[in-house]
């Protein structure tokens, strides 16, 4: 029975909470931290094994490497950013598609089951990164004054609207613009998994009381939320590799 006096344990914010697996220092280690650690350590380690000593005839690790590379580099970064200044840009959004990746894909991992970018800090923290290299970015290739009308869309054609559309800008640029950013990837995978949970939960409560019928239900259903799970994680992470350097795009654009 559970705390909520029904039969049915329902998933909730109890779901996204974890204890401590270590405490050093009164620093807590869990099981999120972990997670995350390790997807660090397996994109580091497949690329390292795949280019570290790179073939002209490429071996099949190699051959899986440059398919993901080459799928970044040509069908996110040159198509926004154009061959020549998105070559230098291509090492940064590789690695945030595979790490924002494989942090979602641990919801379907048997033991891990939990996405990591469900945890809104970690979103946070990359939306930082892009935030940051954006404002840097248009400071430099701009200056002071190139960075504001950058930043407030200032355009003389607008006319009477101009001074209402330049705030307008200046709140979404600075301030909506990356907080839309980390919340559009860490509000799915907080769904997704959600619904996950449900009807895993679902599908084994039934199966334990006189529903067996609707516990098959609930598998398939459960079936078919993995399988929508995996779509959306590697679409989460486009999206965000993609926002990313349409962000850098319009840092790189003249402004008239």
């Amino acid at each position: 029975m559970s705390d909520n006096g029904c039969g049915f344990p329902a998933p909730g914010l109890h779901s996204f909470l974890f204890k401590p697996l270590a405490t050093v220092g009164g620093f807590e280690f869990n099981k999120v931290m972990l997670l995350a650690l390790v997807t660090t350590v397996l994109v580091v380690a497949f690329f390292w094994a795949a280019f570290g000593k790179a073939k002209v005839v490429p071996g099949k690790l190699q051959m899986i490497g440059e398919a993901g590379y080459d799928f970044v580099r040509r069908g996110i970064v040159y198509e926004t950013l154009g061959k020549r200044e998105g070559e230098k840009w291509v090492p940064l959004m590789v690695s945030l598609f595979f790490f924002i990746w494989i942090m979602n894909v641990w919801s379907v991992v048997p033991l891990a089951q939990f996405p990591v970018s469900s945890i809104i800090a970690y979103p946070a923290v990359l939306a930082a990164i892009v935030y940051v290299t954006w404002v840097a970015l248009t400071f430099k290739k701009h200056g002071f004054v190139g960075f504001f009308k950058n930043v407030t869309g200032y355009d003389k054609s607008l006319g009477p609207v101009l001074p209402l559309v330049m705030v307008i800008e200046f709140f979404s640029n600075l301030l909506v613009r990356p907080f839309t950013h980390a919340v559009r990837l860490f509000a799915n995978m907080f769904a997704g998994h959600l619904m996950l949970v449900m009807f895993t939960v679902a599908s084994w409560y039934l199966l334990n009381s006189w529903m067996v019928p609707a516990a098959g239900v609930s598998f398939v259903m459960t079936m078919a939320m993995i399988c929508f799970e995996l779509f959306v994680q590697a679409v989460q992470a486009y999206v965000f590799v993609l926002l990313a350097c349409s962000y850098i795009q319009g840092a790189l654009a003249e402004h008239h």
